[in-house]
């Protein structure tokens, strides 16, 4: 009996689905007895070391957990299941973990490196072991903040570590009890095989064909985004569309580039590192009573295994009956419907207004907070839609201004980057550096950088507002809006440090196979996902 230990956070349907692909039955932990009744028991998680930490005590999960790792029984550790078998956290002073392993989780030192640390890396694996057996060196998906060290106290614990910017803990094992800082069920066929290896009670036992130990540094690879923008057409079905400046409609019709599940599919199969769903008529609908976009995200997750993202109405409502949904409630139906991540846009345009308005004071009101204090900054991803706005002279803006090699309709050298909400149609007084840095104080983990001015052009990125909000901020940042051949991609990423780059409407009309820009990267020396 394979039982998986949900307690209540972030995105399990994946995991889920990954085990019933691989033709496992799946039992559910309802009550503390049952984790002792478990034969294989798997433990996955995302979001705050403190509130899984809470989540279990407050379900009396505590104990029969100790217990049943105290007896060696088969268990699987992922991301936060990893990292509350040790001491304590960083994350959260005060909270204990299991106390199974010896030492601290501690945060990465941002320094010169994004935080969370999000995307595709690899592993080296330092002893053999039978859940790496077929390992292949392929890379494999992260997300996290903080991570466990390896030190002398829990060398017997140790079997891969990976490097960001320093030697971290990415898979432990002792006996049956194993656990893993990535997620195998978001790393592809890579991922699917060692979760079949412990699915099937192949994790243990003699080592079988296992890889030496190596010393060279594993090496993190930049992503490659499949964007599809999906929206109700004329006749009321869902499709993938696709606008030039935000216009989706072509001879008045809504242009319908194919079907979301399909498309995401195909990604996939082509070898896409992330999806990107941005339901674009969602801030005039309330999410919740939206089915079809949260029926698209529970198939997709079904035959997708690498991260999903979902954006667009992701805030307060009240229904038609007078119900309130805070952004939480609205969040957590969408990360139970399949999502890894959300996007919040226009809300956050308004929750920086009035967070600059206090002085940069939190108030723990915002969705961007509510959000990620439940499920982690590496859940909230910021989704900036700006215009590039051309002065004569730096004085004549409070605005950050930088003197652009393209000049404005006036002739003018400088120009700033003015932040829209409703798809383009508002612009409000706050810049696109103001508002992601503010962002990144108020908890987001990514920033989703758009450009009106750009999006569907094929002119290539904005790689001055790209380069200007990179050096803001401390965390990830995806370039969008522009890509139209291959070198646009290696340009944004020598030009720029940021970590992943999207695209939409090239991807769907198959202009631009997604692995040709990975060929083309690992040709000029960047490094990407095979």
């Amino acid at each position: 009996m394979i039982s998986l230990l949900d307690y209540g956070a972030g995105n399990v349907r994946s995991l889920r689905n990954a085990i019933q692909a691989l033709g496992f039955a799946l039992t559910e932990i309802e009550r503390p007895s049952d984790i002792l009744k478990a034969e294989r028991l798997i433990f996955p998680g995302v979001g705050a070391f403190g509130a899984a930490m809470e989540r279990l005590r407050r379900l009396g999960y505590i104990e029969p957990l100790k217990e049943y790792l105290a007896a060696d029984r088969p268990f699987l550790g992922i991301c936060i299941g990893l990292q509350s078998l040790f001491e304590g956290s960083e994350e959260s002073p005060g909270i204990p973990g299991l106390g199974l392993i010896p030492g601290r989780i501690r945060r990465f030192d941002a320094g010169h490196l994004s935080v969370p640390h999000m995307g595709w890396n690899g592993v080296r694996i330092e002893r053999e072991s039978p859940l790496f057996a077929d390992y292949g060196g392929e890379k494999l998906y992260f997300v996290h903040s903080y991570h466990a060290e390896p030190a002398p106290e829990n060398a017997h614990w140790r079997l891969a570590t990976t490097d960001y910017g320093r030697s971290f803990l990415s898979a432990v094992q002792r006996g049956q009890v194993a656990a893993v800082q990535f997620h195998p069920e978001k790393s592809g066929a890579a991922g699917l095989r060692l979760l079949q290896r412990f699915l099937s009670g192949q994790s243990t036992g003699a080592p079988v064909g296992g890889l030496n130990a190596g010393t060279a540094p594993t090496r993190f690879a930049k992503r490659i985004i499949a964007c599809l923008d999906v929206r109700t057409n004329d006749s009321g079905d869902l499709v993938v569309t696709k606008g030039d400046q935000y216009d989706v409609r072509e001879a008045g019709e809504v242009r319908n580039l194919g079907k979301p599940v399909d498309l995401a599919r195909r990604y996939y199969e082509e070898g896409a590192d992330e999806i990107t769903f941005l339901n674009i008529t969602a801030f005039r609908d309330f999410p919740l009573a939206d089915q079809p976009m949260l029926e698209v995200l529970r198939q997709t997750s079904e035959r997708v295994f690498v991260p999903l993202t979902i954006g667009g109405g992701i805030r307060a409502f009240s229904d038609s009956n007078g119900v309130y949904y805070s952004a939480l409630d609205v969040a957590a139906e969408y990360f139970r419907s399949g999502a890894d991540k959300i996007s919040i846009g226009s809300d956050a345009v308004e929750a920086v207004e009035r967070y600059l308005q206090r002085g940069r004071v939190k108030d723990g009101t915002s969705a961007i907070e509510q959000i990620a204090r439940v499920y982690g900054n590496q859940a909230v991803v910021i989704s900036i839609d700006p215009r590039r706005r051309y002065v004569g002279s730096p004085s004549e803006t409070r605005h950050r201004t930088l003197q652009t090699a393209t000049s404005g309709p006036q002739g003018e050298r400088y120009c700033w980057f003015q932040c829209t909400v409703k798809g383009g149609r508002e612009g409000r007084d706050v810049d696109a550096v103001e508002l992601a840095r503010a962002c990144e104080e108020l908890g987001a983990g990514e920033i989703l950088l758009n450009s009106i001015d750009r999006d569907g052009t094929g002119a290539g990125f904005d790689l001055e507002l790209i380069q200007a909000v990179r050096e803001a901020v401390n965390i990830p940042v995806i370039a969008s809006s522009g890509a139209g051949c291959v070198e646009h991609f290696a340009e944004v990423f020598a030009a720029t440090s940021v970590e992943a780059a999207l695209a939409a409407g090239i991807f769907h009309r198959r202009e631009v196979p997604i692995q040709a820009v990975k060929s083309y990267l690992r040709e000029q020396g960047i490094e990407t996902r095979d």
